[in-house]
């Protein structure tokens, strides 16, 4: 019991590091974006981290001071249910008229690189974890986090080419996402 304890409290700590830089980086990248597609979708990144955080910190005071995991994170939910979604709407919206910056296409090198090593990271965690609540927890890290490195690397290919994307999401939508027309 004190392994798995002191395995989820490292867990934790080192996740809450994670997730706070992650914060700190997306309010960077929104306060230097020029574009309305990358500030909409850097506030929502931001936003999303924060309440990471939140949920991070919650449970961290449940099991230090109960020594078992607990469900109450799973109230704190994100805003959107799908983030790619989320930007393949607002690019629709914008259309091909949205001019990427260096510093855009920088920070969303930056950002499609921490995302993916969140998910390694939580990935890693998944495979030692032993509760039921923390496998739940971790589980569902990992697909948000997998969300947000989609929605970075669309909107990645986006700004790079936005002809390239729109004909890829038509195609997409033509063969029902399979890649075959």
């Amino acid at each position: 019991m004190t392994h798995c304890y002191d395995r989820s409290m490292t867990m934790l700590t080192t996740a809450l590091e994670m997730e706070n830089k992650g914060k700190e980086f997306y309010g960077k990248a929104l306060k230097t974006s020029h574009n309305p597609l990358g500030q909409k979708i850097f506030t929502m990144l931001q936003k999303d981290e924060d309440i990471h955080i939140r949920r991070i910190q919650a449970i961290y005071t449940q099991l230090k001071g109960q020594h078992a995991w607990s469900d109450a994170w799973k109230t704190m939910t994100v805003g959107h249910e799908d983030l790619g979604k989320v930007f393949r709407e607002l690019a629709a919206a914008h259309g091909q008229n949205i001019k990427a910056e260096t510093g855009d296409i920088e920070a969303l090198d930056v950002g499609i690189d921490f995302e993916f090593k969140s998910v390694r990271f939580y990935e890693d965690q998944l495979k030692v974890a032993e509760d039921r609540l923390e496998k739940e927890f971790i589980q569902h890290m990992i697909a948000e986090e997998k969300g947000h490195h989609t929605a970075l690397s669309d909107m990645k290919h986006f700004l790079s080419d936005p002809a390239a994307w729109f004909r890829e999401q038509e195609r997409s939508a033509f063969d029902g996402g399979t890649g075959m027309a």
